[in-house]
């Protein structure tokens, strides 16, 4: 009996799911773009994409074998990451780098796995990595976001019906394919005005002595070129 409980809950979360309609698939975009788009709305989803970005730099620095201290996550959408190594180097740049371009790359995994009828592991996965991220936030603002978040994913994962799960994985994805490509010309148009003195763009080019603004082209490149390739596997083209 249990293995069979065992059995049900591997196909539950690994199995595939249906197809939603078309319909959902661009509805939910439509949703997003809306959400992304505004400033007033954006200013509070951009908590969102903060996640994803503190995320990417503390998951980039424990595979490269740097020490996490913690993560904090700010209530006007800044964020913090600080972990301890070497401070140049090649873990340091790819730490460096992933905070920008992890909404997207996140985003397009995210499509990669929806284009397989993968709703439900998406939206596991999510939630473990949500967890995962709660033990290393250092604030209370931080813990309140990721929780709400993770509460979010967890509870549609489990109380809601195939077609709620699909609206709600699709239109996530959609949100960190959109989401992932504002940052980037919020922190251009900062660096243009004289702000971000000490961008991730700016740590790059100090311990690589390539300048802010290639880092930018790499950044829009990242997030463009997933939003593209992710869209694709969404739409099913």
């Amino acid at each position: 009996m249990e293995n069979a409980s065992i059995t049900d809950l591997w196909d539950r979360v690994f199995g595939s799911q249906p197809d939603p309609d078309q319909w959902l698939v661009i509805a939910t975009g439509l949703v997003a773009l809306a959400v992304v788009t505004p400033h007033n709305v954006w200013r509070l989803a951009r908590n969102a994409v903060t996640i994803a970005h503190e995320g990417g730099h503390g998951l980039v620095a424990l595979l490269t074998g740097r020490r996490l201290d913690g993560i904090r996550l700010h209530s006007d959408t800044s964020g913090l990451t600080v972990s301890r190594g070497k401070p140049h180097g090649i873990g340091m740049v790819l730490t460096a780098a992933a905070g920008y371009t992890a909404p997207s790359l996140l985003g397009l995994g995210g499509a990669w796995l929806l284009a397989a009828n993968h709703i439900t592991a998406l939206l596991w996965g999510a939630t473990a990595l949500l967890l995962a991220m709660l033990v290393m936030i250092r604030n209370a603002y931080g813990v309140l976001t990721v929780v709400l978040t993770c509460g979010a994913f967890l509870l549609v994962s489990w109380l809601t019906d195939a077609q709620v799960q699909a609206a709600f994985a699709y239109g996530a994805v959609w949100f960190l394919l959109l989401g992932g490509v504002r940052p980037v010309f919020e922190l251009q148009g900062k660096r243009r005005r004289g702000g971000a003195p000490d961008s991730d763009a700016d740590q790059l080019a100090r311990l690589t002595h390539v300048p802010p603004a290639m880092w930018l082209v790499l950044f829009h490149a990242v997030s463009l070129c997933s939003l593209f390739g992710g869209g694709r596997w969404l739409l099913g083209l």
